[in-house]
């Protein structure tokens, strides 16, 4: 049997034990805690990311598949190259010089509501695609604008430009002839009131551009066929 005092040596280390074992439980339960909420932050945390991603897929997706694919530059068209060739032959002027006015006409023309060939049929005839050509009667530019009637449609394009500015000149020109069809209630008349050839019963001008428009359109139409 053990003494009082063999009893009482015995008694402190099981008591000793028994908080180091509890202190030691606890140091592992808090270990094993720690472990697990960081795990379950780190987890919660792939989670999100994993859904943002997924997120921007889906949208990246959906705007793929709504996005239309880009159209063929103008520029980059055999019609285009054709017309433009045409124009530099016939007028004696640089390709260079052309392209940007018939690209010119094309936004003129989808703004105004009217086909950008006969803008560029308007352009031949008035000035031989001179931006700074300017008449006895004061018309400007390619179009042959006349700027103290026409003020307002300057000022509704670009303030106070300049009509020998060439694009200010083709979308200023694009709204008189838009204005003249309006009111004359015919293509052929219209270009009439635009040229100010009312008076003339045969439409000479109309004809002459009309006329210019279907050999431009025609050398388009070989410059496709050729590029197809």
């Amino acid at each position: 049997m053990l003494n009082a005092t063999g009893l009482k040596k015995f008694m402190r280390e099981a008591a000793s034990f028994a908080m180091h074992f509890a202190h030691g439980g606890l140091l592992v339960t808090g270990i094993l805690v720690t472990v697990f909420l960081f795990a379950h932050v780190g987890s919660a945390e792939r989670n999100e990311r994993g859904l943002l991603g997924l997120g921007d897929m889906i949208a990246e997706g959906r705007a793929y598949k709504t996005a239309s694919p880009a159209p063929e530059p103008v520029a980059a068209t055999s019609g285009f190259r054709s017309t433009v060739e045409y124009l530099s032959r016939k007028y004696r002027v640089a390709s260079s010089a052309i392209e940007p006015l018939v690209l010119a006409a094309q936004a003129a023309g989808e703004r105004a509501g009217l086909d950008p060939l006969l803008l560029v049929a308007v352009m031949a005839i008035e000035s031989g695609f001179n931006p700074i050509a300017e008449s006895p009667m004061g018309a400007q530019g390619l179009m042959q604008v006349i700027p103290r009637f026409h003020q307002d449609k300057v000022e509704a394009v670009s303030g106070n430009s300049s009509l020998l500015d060439p694009v200010v000149n083709i979308h200023v020109g694009a709204l008189v002839l838009k204005e003249s069809i309006r009111r004359a209630g015919s293509l052929e008349a219209g270009l009439q009131q635009y040229a100010g050839a009312v008076s003339d019963d045969e439409g000479l001008y109309a004809a002459k551009v009309l006329a210019e428009k279907q050999r431009i359109e025609s050398a388009s139409r070989r410059g496709r066929q050729n590029g197809a």
